[in-house]
C-alpha cells in the first residue's frame, strides 16, 4: 500500500473532495453503513481542531494517477496506541474506501506507526478490522426512505401501544401549553447550550460521567452545530411549548443519513414524553428532507425497541500489531473493563442492578454539589 498520513487540516481540498466523493456514492453502491456522518471527512477535520493526537492516512493507488482510494482517520498517542476518532463520542468508525479495495490490517498499522487501533462502533463490512473484534452490537435504525406515512403505518403496526400514547401525549401537551411548535434546524446557539446543560445534569443524575464536563467535547459539538454548508451539518432539533424548549436533540447528518447523538429534555415536563414525541417530528422531517434512514446508535434503551424499523451492526476490538509490547500492554489494561461492562449490559437483571446503583450515586453526588 502506498500510505501517506497527514494531520486533517493539511489534507489538500482534492483530497477533502476525493472523501467526500467516495462517502457520498457508498448508498447507492449498497454500502449504506459508510454513508454515517461520523465517517465524512468534517467531523474528522473538526476533531482534528480540538485535539492535536488526530491523523488520517490517505492510501493511494498504483495507478497511473496515484489516486486516493481509502482514507484512515484515527487519534494517536506518543507510544503509538491508535484509537478510532472520537472513541466513546463518535458513533461509527472505520476505513472509508473505493468498492472493492481491499488491505492488509497489519501494514497499515505499520505504516500509520501505530501499536494498535482500538475501536468501538466498527461500521459492518470492514473485514481486516472485523477480524479482530470481540464483539458486534445491534445499532437501531428508522428506516424513512419511503416516506413518513409508510414508517407511522408501521409503528402503528409493530408498536401499536406506544405509538397511540405517545401521539395522545402530544394533544395533551397541545391542550395545556397551547403554543406546541417543531423546529427540525434550530439556529439559535442558546438552544444548543439549553441541550448540553440538560445533558450534563442527566449524566450527574443517573450517575453517568459528564461528557460535557471536558472543555474539548463541548466546544467540538458548537463546532460542528455551526457547520452548516452541503451534505454534512450540524442538526439541532428542538421542540417548543408555550415559547420554551421542551426536548432537543443535536445529531449530524450526511446526505443520506441522520445520526441521533444528544437527545436531551426538560424534566419538568416528562410526564409528556417530550423526547418520543420529539424523535417523531424528527423523523417526520429527515423524511422530507430526503435522508433514507435514522440512525439510534448502540445501546439498550427501551425507546429506541420502540422506534426502529431494523437494526445496523458495530464491532468493538482491537487491531494489534503482532508481539507489538505496548499493544499487548495496552489490551490487557482495557480488555477487563470492556469485558465486565458488555457482560452487565447484556444481562438485565445485571443491568437493572447496576442501573439503580448509578442513579444512587448520582443523587448522592447531587445532594453533595448542592450544599
Amino acid at each position: 500500500m502506498d500510505v501517506s498520513v497527514h494531520p486533517p487540516e493539511e489534507l489538500t481540498a482534492a483530497e477533502r473532495t476525493a472523501w467526500t466523493t467516495m462517502q457520498a456514492k457508498t448508498y447507492s453502491e449498497g454500502r449504506s453503513e459508510m454513508a454515517n456522518p461520523f465517517l465524512a471527512p468534517e467531523f474528522t477535520r473538526a476533531v482534528g481542531r480540538h485535539r492535536r493526537d488526530v491523523r488520517v492516512a490517505v492510501v493511494r493507488d498504483g495507478g497511473p494517477h496515484h489516486e486516493p482510494v481509502a482514507f484512515f482517520p484515527y487519534q494517536r498517542t506518543h507510544t503509538g496506541v491508535g484509537r478510532a476518532v472520537g472513541l466513546g463520542l463518535s458513533d461509527c468508525q472505520g476505513l472509508v474506501h473505493a468498492p472493492g479495495f481491499h488491505w492488509d490490517a497489519q501494514e497499515l498499522l505499520t505504516a500509520c506507526g501505530l501499536a494498535v487501533w482500538e475501536f468501538d462502533h466498527l461500521a459492518a463490512g470492514q473485514q481486516p478490522f472485523e477480524q479482530s473484534a470481540t464483539g458486534v452490537f445491534a445499532s437501531p435504525v428508522i428506516d424513512v426512505q419511503e416516506g413518513w406515512e409508510e414508517y407511522l403505518s408501521l409503528l402503528r403496526e409493530q408498536s401499536p401501544k406506544f405509538t397511540r400514547t405517545t401521539l395522545a401525549k402530544e394533544r395533551k401537551l397541545l391542550r395545556n401549553h397551547g403554543d406546541v411548535r417543531y423546529v427540525h434546524d434550530e439556529r439559535d446557539p442558546r438552544a444548543l447550550l439549553t441541550v448540553m446543560d440538560w445533558k450534563s445534569a442527566q449524566y450527574r443524575r443517573t450517575g453517568r460521567s459528564d461528557r460535557f464536563a471536558q472543555r474539548w467535547i463541548r466546544q467540538l459539538v458548537q463546532d460542528l452545530f455551526h457547520h452548516h454548508s452541503g451534505p454534512f451539518a450540524g442538526i439541532l432539533s428542538v421542540l417548543y411549548a408555550d415559547g420554551a424548549p421542551v426536548a432537543a436533540h443535536f445529531g449530524l447528518r450526511s446526505d443520506k443519513v441522520l445520526a441521533c447523538w444528544f437527545p436531551a429534555y426538560d424534566p419538568d415536563y416528562s410526564r409528556y414524553s417530550p423526547g418520543l414525541i420529539l424523535h417523531l417530528h424528527m423523523a417526520e422531517a429527515a423524511a422530507a428532507d430526503g435522508i433514507a434512514y435514522l440512525d439510534l446508535g448502540r445501546g439498550r434503551k427501551e425507546y429506541k425497541d420502540s422506534l426502529k424499523t431494523g437494526e445496523l451492526n458495530v464491532s468493538e476490538g482491537w487491531v494489534i500489531r503482532r508481539h507489538h509490547p505496548v499493544a499487548v500492554a495496552h489490551r490487557a489494561r482495557r480488555a477487563p473493563v470492556r469485558a465486565l461492562r458488555n457482560t452487565v449490559v447484556s444481562h438485565p437483571q445485571l443491568f437493572e442492578r447496576a442501573d439503580r446503583l448509578l442513579k444512587g450515586m448520582g443523587r448522592l453526588r447531587e445532594r453533595g454539589g448542592a450544599r
